[in-house]
Parts: structure tokens; C-alpha cells; sequence
């Protein structure tokens, strides 16, 4: 069994696949309806409002429609894409076994413990027909998939075939309704609508299900008498076949095979069985431990299968469909329903060279599973998994003609996989040795090596070189020196691509891609969500490959992308230019056109090929989202530009790329205040003040404009901003101006003017202005105000710009590489030029030429302005001689822009590539990144109340980072520290970060704890557990052992955080001797190290032998003693107590305290939870609470909500290989 996908879920009673979709349905016995897709392993939807068990479940083959039933007695329609029920159909008196659709009417059969089958029309919506007949529950009914027949199996130990002949005339030619209504209470009964055409007796018991063969006139059926029976049937009578024995319970589910002569059963024995449907014998049979069968069901058209059971369920294929093949020089040999075949891609002629041995057993997977060929020696080398693993070693002639009838007299041998290494030489691994024997064509041993790990499988490296796998790494192995040539860390590799020059190889995973040289030297990875299932190179060096959906490519830096989607799972064998050749899964090869220019323009970007880039980009239709994104981040939005047309995304590309000249002209069409203002900020960047000036202009964003006039020291333009803001009677604005012209008569008469004649008179004074302030203290009378006797004022003028013209020069943004050959398609004939960065557009913005608009007041017009015309008379920067040919190769273009300085595009921060790469909490909360690692901790852990987590975020941010200071003006330098860094660690690679916390530490804190324990300072000890508890979910160890050791670390610190939390409870009743014997006794419980196991055992003693408690004071003795205890005294008293206590064996007070029975303390009541009573957990901790204690707080760790879903702790990287 090749098991897919795998759910846990509560008790799986109904499954149906969608006939096109990676879906499947599955119904449940807690009533709620599940839709997965099985590809992706992900939950799309579930549906709940059957109110008890949904047994029934089935997909319309081709509307967005499923139908199921359940045992409220109902049957719903529902609109998967509406995510709701459509309608309800009645009539059912009891529990609804099955329901299903017809596969071309609107008809719906359902069987019904009211022993009634019926069928409905689910668009008129009303029951067509009722098929009544049996004497006991109808188990399941089901309508044929070609004829108008309905078979259905029954507790009264038969199977019966309904002829629907009838009802389906009725439907093509409905009768008049009238005419009907006479008929409609027979047709309640069934009479004539279908009729009983087979009665099937053979069952000893009640028959649980049978299906009808998809071609064939058979039947299958199973029963509790844990039968399987075969009927087949003919156009008068049926009749038992055969009877499959086997099963040891009841067989719940069984149906042929929709692609294979099989037929496969479950049964609530747990197990699945295979039979031969033409030798009726078993073939293979699978087993879970604890979990029943209850239903089976087959994909209409693919070789997959679905079982549910008591936990979940699981989607399935019985064998693999991989074809075995071999490429070598323009051909590929491949097998083929137990033939060698080769194709010869220039030809494209497909020819049958031998038969291939059938393997002497019936099971399952034992076919050629991988090929191995010689073309010097025309020699086939075939393994298969027969026999524990062999091998079949074929020599074809070379005049076959392939039509030979007679099996080749092979050279067999065991091993686990054997491939050729040289032209006359394969070898053949040997599991239970650990060596590689080297043999020749006759089939003999020449050489054994004893290979230098463990290794599981082989695979071709080279000519006398092999590649070992592992469960987790791969390595080169030189056979005739015995030398490991390459070493590389990877999970589990199922097939090893190596490209045509041997100079590159791909190691293909069940999700991932490695890339590697020929010594192993790792160049990237790339993983998949959806299974990776082959590969090839192509000329280029690009690995193509393709996954169960899609035709996908992977760069050598490890970027990929999608070039076709699939509609069903290839095999690549080839690749030639645009031409793609595989196997599919039938065994038939088939040439697949691809369009390669997106692949090629990436690649041609990475190797710096920048003429075949410009060539690309002129001759070919690159465009797309993906494409522009792509560009972006790889550092060339002035690439992207020349492909957008959408003016706000060329705005930001332009933007992007410095590119200040398109960002105007986008900036103009849009006309949008935002996209002015990031022109402003970014003109700004660049030193340009003119076009700062004018996006402010454009935005009449005049707090802006001033501020921009005082630090380009253009005072004229200030004072008319002057005007502008006295015009607009905009106060604040007006003073502000005032203020940065120094112009103190203004000010005054500002604060005069609005009421505040306090400051207006103190501006006055300490200014001069002494006949302003006498007129001002005149008015002002007694509230005159004092100013200090020696203040010496002084006029606060600002100081004067260096520079008072033009733009500044501080950032030159030189000319792409690729603008020079691509911006003239764009141009007019007029506009040769190119707008230098500080080329003056501050003189086209003079504000001087406004005046003759300003006599009448109206600067509306000042604003709105869209004058921007360029200063002709100053030549610029002549860039004439520089305009480089788009022929000429890239080389020449640094000599040509050395002059510039080009400013470096920023890199991502580290933080960000922390957060990117990790999944692990305290590496997001070490980058800063608080949000995510709050996120994560819920997620995973339920966690919730963070507050005790905030010192240990702030910690580990701080912590990750090292603070440099630089010149006193300018901010400390925030330097990431990374862990495991070395001096031989490439810079372009970004380790994590370093942490505070490690695990040694909270050894440290666990020693402190029990040795605080020990000495009954048991508030300090809980504080010791409570910091391992709230420390674990930001800890990060690398192996998996250290993993295991963390969640026991979880499991011990709860334990005593709890027990220590009852003992401190104790101790605070000092009025309640009953609860204190109680909580004494519930200590004990705790998992507690022996030590104080023995302390917590005589302080139970003690305090219940004292309360007149003996029996129950007697049972702490016997548990003392049994722990052999180091002190002699607490022996001593151990036995007294067991002496009294046998004198007077009864307890004075009745305690909720059974030790008999196996209890959990809830950790908020601290009341025992005895086996079998309901209970919820935190997810975290793992602390056991009542049910009313759901969605609270956990009262023990005080971080986690109580039986909230979680993922489950994440603390490893190694976790999530």
C-alpha cells in the first residue's frame, strides 16, 4: 500500500472522490461532513448541520453538488461552492445508510434502515420511486454504472438487483400528470416504477455491502458472516460464483477495482485485503492496530483508493505507476506491460525489443521498478522489489526485432539496487553487508567494497563511481580507490538526475529539490508542497521537472517558476529545445510542447547576458504580474518598467529605479496627492529641489513648501508663501513663515491679531519695537506683563543655506544598463536629451512669474499651476557622446558611466531573512518581529496570555543584536549576531540568530527548583518551574533528541508546578483540615522525583494520620516503605503508623480520594479526574482540567488556553524536515 494522504479525525462512515479534483468527502460519524484535498493534505471546507451520523456521501459527477445522509433521517443537497445546503429531501423513517447519484438523470437512490430504498429526483426535488422488498435494514444501494439497474444489500442476509428500466421511460417520456394521480399511491409502494429482478441468498448473515463490476456482469458482496461473495449475472438469472474466505470479523465494504482485475474488502477485523477477481485468491493484506474498516471507495477515473476507519481515514494506491526507464543517447528504454521497449526521440519510433520475466509470486509491487543500461554492451540491467529486492540482467540483441515471444533466459540475483558503473561491470548493493559487489555480464562476482555508511540504495555517479543514499545524506564513492569523493545533507532522495556533461545533479525528495556539483558542493534548494515526481536538464543548464500538477523549472540559483500545468502526472525522460518527451502513466510517450522564453529571460539575467536580455525584451511577449515582480525583486525594476503599461505600477517602478524622469510623467497622468508626495520624497533623496518644489506645489502642501524655500534659502519665494498663507487666512502657516524670515513686525502683528496681546507685547519689547509696546501696554493696562530685568534678546534669524541655487548634488542615479537601448522607442523627435540629476528645475518653477496673477488675491491659480517647462538655455548635460549602441556588449558600459556614482540597491535587512526562513517563535521574536512570534506561539502552542513572555521577547531582541556606536550626529549601528557563525562562513549566507536562552540553562533552573524543593522553600521552587514553563516556547535545540528532552523537561516542570501549587493551597487552609488532607493526598500523584516523592508521601502521612484518617494514613506508610527510604526515621514512623492503623483501621473523615482508582488532578479545582470521566488538556502543558474549565486561562503554566487546538511545539529546525 503507498498511503497518500492520511487524516485523524473522529470515525470515518462515508467517503466519495471528486471525479476531476484533488478532493475527497468524507462523513462523520460526530456528524460533521469534511471536504480535503488529498494532494495538498489541506482542509477546504466542512459542512455541519446533520444532526447525529452522516453514513451517506456522494458527489455529482458534474455539478458543484454533493449529497449526503445521515441518521436525523435526512437527505441534504449541497452547493460546494456556496458553501451551504441547498435543500432537504424527507421521507426516510429512519437511519440513512448510503446515498448516491445517477450518472446521467437527476436521480438520487438512498437505503434506509426503514428497509426501504428510494429514488429521488433531486431537481424537481420529490421521491420518484420506493423500492420496498426487503425485511430488514438496506445496508447500501447503489445504481449501475452503465445499465438501468440498482443493487442493494440487506441485514435479511440477501442482495437484490432492481430493473429501473421502467422509471427511466417514465423520465425520457413523463405521461401527463393527471393521468398519473390514479397511479401516484401504487407508485408510493413501489409497483411498477422497479421491480426485483435478481434475489441473491448465499449469505449465512446480514449482508453489510455490494457493488456492481464498472464492465463486467458481476457483483461483489460482503457480509457478517466475514464472507466475500462473487455473483455473476445475465439477462434471466444470477448466481454465486466464488466465495473469498479470509477476514476475521465482518467485512463492511467491498468493490472492484475500477483499472485492475481486484477486488478489495475491509472489514472491522482492521484490516484491508487485496484478492485476485480472476484467481479469487487473496494477494495482499494491510492491518492497522486499532482502528475497524467501515467503507471503501474508489476514484472514478485514477488509480487511487479511500478507507475509512475508527480515526481518520486514508487515500491509497495499491501499486506504483512509475514506469522503469533508462535514457541513453537519442533513445530511452523503458518497460512496458512486461516488455523492454525503446524510443527513439529524432524518429519518434517506438520499438518492442524482449519480453521481461513475470515475477513468480501474485503480490503487489513487485514489477521493474528501476533500469539500468549499457549501450556498449547492450546490456539492461532490471530491479524490482521481488524477493526482498533482485535484479534481471538482460542482454538484447542487436538485430531484435522486438516481436520475440520467447522470455530471455535472464542472469538473476538478489540486492537491493544494481546499476552499471562501467561498460562490461555493474554493481549490486548488498543491505545485510553494507557492500557494493562489483560483477561482470556473466553474472560474476570480480570485486566487493564495504562502503563507508550505511546505505539503503545506489545510484550512477560517473563511470567506477556510485552514489550512496542514506535515510539522511548522500555521498560519492570512487569503487576502485574506496575514497568518498562528496558528502551533502539531505532527506531521504528518491531519484538522482545528473546533468548530460556530469558537471550538475539533482536529487529529488518526495518534496524537494537539491542541487549539487559533481562533488556534492551544495548550490540550492527548493521545496514543493505538491509531490516532486521526476527531472530533467536542459542545454541551458536549467532543471526542469515535474510535479503531480505541474511542468516547473529551477534556475541554478535556485529560483523556479511554472511553465505548464498538467492534467495528469508525467515523467520526463527528455528535453530538446522547446520539446519536452515523457513517459506518462499508461506507459505511452508522449512529446510536450513548452514555451521557454520566461526561463531563459531569468537566466540570461543571472548569467549577465544583458544583450540576450535586451533582445528578449524587443522581440518577445515577457509580461505578467509574476514576471514584473520577479524584476522587482531582483534588483532591476527599470527592466519591469519598459513591460508595464498600468501608470500607477510604472509610477512605483519608477520610483523604484530612481528613475525620476518617468516617475514625473506618471506622477502628471495620475494626478493623485499620494503619488505626489512619493515623488517629492524621492526627488528629495536625490538632491533634485525642482521637482520637490513642484510635487509640493501640486499637493498645496504649503507647511512643506515653506520648510523647503528656508533650507534652499530662496527667501523671495518664502515671503510669497507669506502672502499665500496671510490670503488663505491660515494663521499658524502665516507665523511660521514669519518666523523663518525673522521678520519680528509680522509676528507681532500676527499675535496682536489673534487676541494675543501678552505675546504680541513681549515679542515687541524684547525685540525693540518700543512704540508697538507702549501702544500694546496701554491696552493692556494692570496685566502688563514683567519681563526680566537683564534679558539681552537677540533676533532668531535662520542661518543661510551654502548652496542657494539649483539642485543639490548629493546623489547621482546614473542610467541603467539597459535604458540606453530601450527608452527611444518612447521618445519624440524633439527630446534627445537626457534630464541630468541636477539639472536646474528650480528656475522653470520661479514663483516670479505668478506676481501679474497675485494682484487680485487669487492664488489658486499660484498652486494649481501645471507650468513646468525646462530651462532651454541651459545645455545640461550633453550625454550626446556617450549614447551607447544597443549592439555593443555590456562590457563597455562601466567606462562609460565612471563619472557617476551609482548608488547601491539596499539589501533585505537581516531581521527580515530571519523571519522569512524560520518558523521557530524565538527566532521571529529575536528579529524583532513580535507579531509573528505571538502568532506562532498561539498557533502552536494555544498560548494566549503573554504578558510573562514580554521580558524574555525584549531579551532575545536584544540579545540578537550588537549596538556600534558611530560620529556623535548619526544614530548607533544595529549589527545582527548570528549563531554558529565562523570566519570561514560565506557572507552571502545568513545564519540564524543568536539566542540568550539555551537549553543548558533550564538545566540549571531545574537543579535550583528541586534543590529548593528539597528544602521546602516551595514558593521559590514554583518560581524556578513556572521560568522553565515560560521559557520553553522561545528555546531552539538543534537534534531531535534534544527535542524529546525538551517536552520532557515540559512534562516535569508541570508536574511540580502543580504539586507545588496544591502544597502552597494546603498551607493557606489552615481552617480546613478535610481540603488539607485532600490536597496533601494529591501531591503524592505528582510525578516527583524519588526524593521528594518520599516528602510528599510523609507529609500526606502526617497530616491524615493526625486527622484520626489511618486506613487512608496507612496507605501513604505502605507507599513510603515501598520506596525504600534512605532515612531510617522515616521507616521508623512509616511502620508505627502501619501498626496503629492495623488497630484501628477506619478514617474518622470521608475524603474525595479513591487510590484505588487512576486520577489526574484538574489544575485550576485541584479536584481528581478518575479514569473514564471527560476531561480537557492544556495544550501546552499538558495539564489535565474539568470540561467547565474550557477556553480558560491554564492555571498552571498561565500562558495557554484550555482546550484550544495546537499545532504542538515547535523548537527545531530539524522538525520540520
Amino acid at each position: 500500500m503507498l498511503t497518500k494522504f492520511e487524516t485523524k479525525s473522529n470515525r470515518v462512515k462515508g467517503l466519495s472522490f471528486h471525479p476531476k479534483r484533488p478532493w475527497i468527502l468524507a462523513s462523520l460519524h460526530s456528524g460533521v461532513i469534511q471536504l480535503w484535498d488529498y494532494r495538498m493534505g489541506t482542509l477546504i471546507d466542512r459542512f455541519d448541520e446533520h444532526d447525529g451520523p452522516v453514513r451517506g456521501i456522494h458527489f455529482h459527477k458534474s455539478q458543484p453538488l454533493f449529497v449526503s445522509g445521515g441518521d436525523d433521517y435526512k437527505i441534504k443537497l449541497w452547493n460546494y461552492k456556496l458553501h451551504r445546503c441547498l435543500f432537504t429531501l424527507l421521507g426516510h423513517l429512519d437511519y440513512i445508510r448510503t446515498v448516491q447519484f445517477h450518472h446521467e438523470y437527476p436521480w438520487i437512490v438512498s437505503a434506509s434502515d426503514d428497509q426501504t430504498i428510494r429514488i429521488w429526483n433531486w431537481q424537481s426535488r420529490t421521491c420518484i420511486s420506493v423500492l420496498t422488498g426487503h425485511n430488514h435494514y438496506v445496508m447500501c444501494a447503489s445504481f449501475h454504472p452503465k445499465e438501468d439497474l440498482v443493487v442493494s444489500a440487506s441485514l435479511d442476509q440477501t442482495v437484490r438487483v432492481w430493473d429501473i428500466g421502467a422509471l427511466r421511460k417514465k423520465t425520457v417520456s413523463p405521461s401527463d400528470d393527471v393521468l398519473r394521480l390514479p397511479q401516484m399511491s401504487t407508485d408510493l409502494f413501489g409497483a411498477v416504477d422497479a421491480v426485483v429482478k435478481y434475489v441473491l441468498d448465499g449469505h449465512d448473515r446480514g449482508v453489510n455491502w455490494a457493488s456492481f463490476h464498472p464492465t463486467l456482469p458481476l457483483i461483489v458482496s460482503g457480509a457478517d458472516d466475514r464472507q466475500v461473495k462473487i455473483w455473476r449475472m445475465n439477462d434471466t438469472k444470477a448466481w454465486e460464483v466464488d466465495t473469498l474466505r479470509g477476514h476475521m470479523n465482518n467485512v463492511s465494504c467491498v468493490l472492484f477495482h475500477s483499472r485492475q482485475e481486484i477486488i478489495v474488502s475491509n472489514s472491522e477485523d482492521k484490516s484491508i485485503r487485496v484478492w485476485d477477481a480472476t484467481k479469487r485468491t487473496g494477494i495482499q493484506t494491510f492491518r492497522r492496530e486499532h482502528d475497524r474498516f467501515w467503507i471503501l471507495a474508489a476514484h472514478p477515473e485514477l488509480n487511487l483508493l479511500a478507507a475509512g476507519h475508527d480515526n481518520g481515514m486514508i487515500v491509497f494506491k495499491l501499486e506504483r505507476e512509475r514506469p522503469a526507464f533508462s535514457v541513453s543517447g537519442d533513445s530511452v528504454f523503458y518497460v512496458k506491460e512486461r516488455f523492454l521497449r525503446t524510443f527513439e526521440y529524432s524518429t519518434q519510433k517506438d520499438t518492442q525489443l524482449i519480453p521481461i520475466r513475470r515475477p513468480g509470486s501474485n503480490s503487489l509491487n513487485q514489477g521493474p521498478r528501476t533500469l539500468s543500461y549499457s549501450p556498449t554492451e547492450n546490456a539492461v540491467l532490471v530491479c524490482s522489489d521481488a524477493d526482498g529486492g533482485s535484479y534481471e540482467l538482460y542482454v538484447v540483441p542487436r538485430d531484435s526485432s522486438g516481436r520475440g515471444d520467447t522470455v530471455q533466459d535472464a542472469k538473476k540475483g538478489s540486492g537491493g539496487s544494481a546499476v552499471f558503473v562501467a561498460r562490461n561491470r555493474f554493481a549490486v548493493l548488498e543491505k545485510s553487508t553494507n557492500q557494493v559487489v562489483v560483477k561482470n555480464l556473466k553474472n560474476e562476482i570480480v570485486k566487493k567494497s564495504p562502503l563507508p555508511i550505511p546505505t539503503d540504495a545506489i545510484f550512477y555517479a560517473g563511470t567506477g563511481k556510485l552514489l550512496c543514499r542514506t535515510e539522511d545524506r548522500v555521498m560519492i564513492f570512487e569503487l576502485q580507490q574506496r575514497v568518498v569523493l562528496g558528502d551533502l545533507q539531505t532527506s531521504s532522495v528518491r531519484y538522482v538526475v545528473w546533468s548530460q556533461d556530469m558537471e550538475s545533479v539533482a536529487l529529488l525528495s518526495k518534496h524537494a529539490i537539491v542541487i549539487a556539483d559533481n562533488k556534492l558542493v551544495h548550490r540550492c534548494t527548493l521545496h514543493e508542497t505538491i509531490r516532486v515526481k521526476s527531472g530533467s536538464w536542459d542545454d541551458n543548464g536549467v532543471f526542469i521537472y515535474t510535479t503531480l500538477t505541474h511542468i516547473k523549472y529551477c534556475l541554478p540559483n535556485g529560483d523556479s517558476g511554472i511553465i505548464k500545468t498538467l492534467d495528469a502526472p508525467v515523467y520526463i525522460t527528455k528535453i530538446y529545445g522547446n520539446t519536452i518527451f515523457c513517459l506518462d502513466r499508461d506507459g505511452k510517450n508522449r512529446p510536450i510542447t513548452i514555451d521557454s522564453t520566461e526561463y531563459i529571460f531569468k537566466l540570461s539575467l543571472l548569467r549577465k547576458r544583458y544583450d540576450q536580455v535586451m533582445n528578449m525584451i524587443k522581440n518577445s511577449e515577457l509580461c505578467g504580474q509574476a514576471m514584473i515582480a520577479y524584476l522587482q525583486q531582483k534588483g532591476f525594476p527599470q527592466v519591469a518598467l519598459h513591460f508595464v503599461k498600468d501608470e500607477k505600477l510604472r509610477f512605483e517602478l519608477a520610483i523604484e529605479s530612481g528613475n525620476i524622469e518617468k516617475a514625473l510623467e506618471s506622477a502628471k497622468k495620475i494626478d493623485k496627492k499620494d503619488h505626489w508626495y512619493k515623488l517629492g520624497v524621492e526627488a528629495l533623496r536625490q538632491g533634485n529641489a525642482g521637482i520637490v518644489e513642484y510635487a509640493y506645489q501640486r499637493t498645496k502642501n504649503f507647511e512643506r513648501l515653506s520648510f523647503h524655500y528656508l533650507i534652499t534659502g530662496n527667501l523671495d519665494k518664502l515671503a510669497k508663501m507669506m502672502k499665500i498663507a496671510e490670503v488663505k487666512n491660515e494663521v499658524m502657516g502665516q507665523f511660521h513663515d514669519a518666523l523663518y524670515l525673522g521678520d519680528v513686525q509680522e509676528r507681532v502683528k500676527l499675535l496682536e491679531a489673534s487676541g494675543h496681546l501678552h505675546l504680541a507685547y513681549a515679542t515687541a519689547s524684547l525685540h525693540g519695537l518700543r512704540d508697538t509696546a507702549e501702544r500694546l501696554a496701554s491696552e493692556l493696562g494692570d496685566n502688563t506683563p514683567t519681563l526680566p530685568d537683564k534679558a539681552k534678546a537677540s533676533l532668531l534669524m535662520p542661518p543661510r543655506p551654502v548652496l542657494c541655487a539649483g539642485d543639490w548634488p548629493l546623489l547621482m542615479v546614473s542610467k541603467g544598463i539597459f535604458e540606453g537601448g530601450l527608452d527611444d522607442t518612447a521618445r519624440d523627435g524633439d527630446e534627445d536629451y537626457e534630464e541630468a540629476a541636477d539639472a536646474d528645475w528650480g528656475e522653470a518653477l520661479d514663483m516670479g512669474e505668478v506676481d501679474s496673477m497675485h494682484v487680485n488675491g487669487d492664488v489658486s491659480e499660484v498652486v494649481d499651476g501645471d507650468e513646468h517647462q525646462e530651462n532651454d538655455e541651459e545645455g545640461g548635460w550633453d550625454l550626446e557622446d556617450l549614447d551607447l549602441p544597443t549592439a555593443e556588449t555590456p562590457r563597455t558600459a562601466p567606462n562609460a558611466r565612471s563619472g557617476l556614482f551609482v548608488a547601491p540597491t539596499p539589501g533585505m535587512p537581516v531581521s527580515q531573512i530571519w523571519v522569512q526562513k524560520s518558523s521557530l517563535a524565538a527566532e521571529h521574536a529575536a528579529a524583532g518581529n513580535f507579531d509573528t512570534a505571538m502568532r506562532l506561539l498561539s498557533r502552536q502552542l494555544g498560548i494566549q496570555n503573554f504578558a510573562p513572555l514580554k521580558s524574555l521577547f525584549v531579551d532575545l531582541q536584544l540579545g540578537s543584536h550588537s549596538y556600534l556606536p558611530a560620529f556623535t550626529s548619526v544614530p548607533v549601528i544595529s549589527t545582527a549576531i548570528e549563531r554558529g557563525w565562523t570566519e570561514s562562513t560565506s557572507p552571502n549566507v545568513r545564519g540564524p540568530p543568536a539566542l540568550v536562552f539555551n537549553f543548558s540553562q533550564l538545566d540549571d533552573k531545574l537543579k535550583a527548583g528541586y534543590k529548593a524543593t528539597t528544602a521546602g522553600k516551595f514558593s521559590e521552587a514554583l518560581k524556578h518551574f513556572l521560568a522553565i514553563l515560560q521559557t520553553i516556547p522561545l528555546i531552539v535545540v538543534e537534534t531531535r533528541r534534544e527535542v524529546d528532552e525538551v517536552k520532557e523537561l515540559i512534562l516535569i516542570a508541570k508536574e511540580y508546578a502543580l504539586g507545588l501549587q496544591m502544597e502552597l493551597k494546603r498551607r493557606e487552609l489552615k481552617s480546613d483540615p478535610i481540603r488539607q488532607q485532600e490536597l496533601a493526598a494529591y501531591f503524592t500523584h505528582c510525578n516527583l522525583q524519588l526524593p521528594h516523592l518520599r516528602l510528599a508521601l510523609l507529609n500526606a502521612m502526617t497530616v491524615c494520620f493526625k486527622a484520626q484518617n489511618h486506613s487512608t494514613a496507612a496507605n501513604f506508610a505502605r507507599r513510603l516503605l515501598e520506596t525504600n527510604p534512605s532515612n531510617e526515621n522515616h521507616s521508623r514512623t512509616a511502620r508505627q503508623v502501619l501498626a496503629a492503623a492495623e488497630r484501628n483501621t477506619k478514617d474518622a473523615t470521608q475524603l474525595n480520594y479513591d487510590f484505588r482508582n487512576p486520577f489526574v488532578v484538574c489544575g485550576a479545582t485541584y479536584a481528581p479526574i478518575y479514569r473514564g470521566q471527560k476531561d480537557v488538556t492544556c495544550p501546552y502543558c499538558s495539564t489535565h482540567f474539568v470540561p467547565s474549565q474550557q477556553g480558560k486561562l491554564c492555571t498552571v503554566c498561565d500562558l495557554a488556553t484550555v482546550g484550544a487546538d495546537a499545532a504542538g511545539l515547535l523548537c527545531s529546525p530539524s522538525q520540520k524536515r
